[in-house]
């Protein structure tokens, strides 16, 4: 049982650290204005707007300047370390 659980948090963690990059690739793609047609531009904005726009309507834009990204990576890495920690504590007892 122990193995299952950790092998179940593990494999979030590493879909959560391919999210946080598919995040980042967003908002480097955002800089440099890309078509709106290209495929790789349409999965990332179709996989990240769905977590990003409810952030951003909370938070809006600050002087032009979309934070979004940058919060919800940092939950990411608290739900990341909350897992870490919950895997430590079924691994020792």
């Amino acid at each position: 049982m122990k193995i299952l659980l950790s092998s179940f948090i593990q494999l979030i963690d590493l879909l959560l650290t391919i999210y946080v990059w598919i995040i980042i690739a967003r908002a480097i793609i955002s800089w440099v204005n890309p078509s709106p047609y290209h495929p790789l531009v349409r999965f990332l904005y179709k996989v990240t707007e769905p977590v990003l726009a409810p952030v951003r309507k909370i938070i809006p834009p600050i002087g032009g300047i979309d934070i979004s990204p940058v919060i919800v990576i940092f939950i990411i890495f608290v739900i990341k370390n909350l897992l870490h920690r919950l895997l430590i504590k079924f691994i020792i007892f």
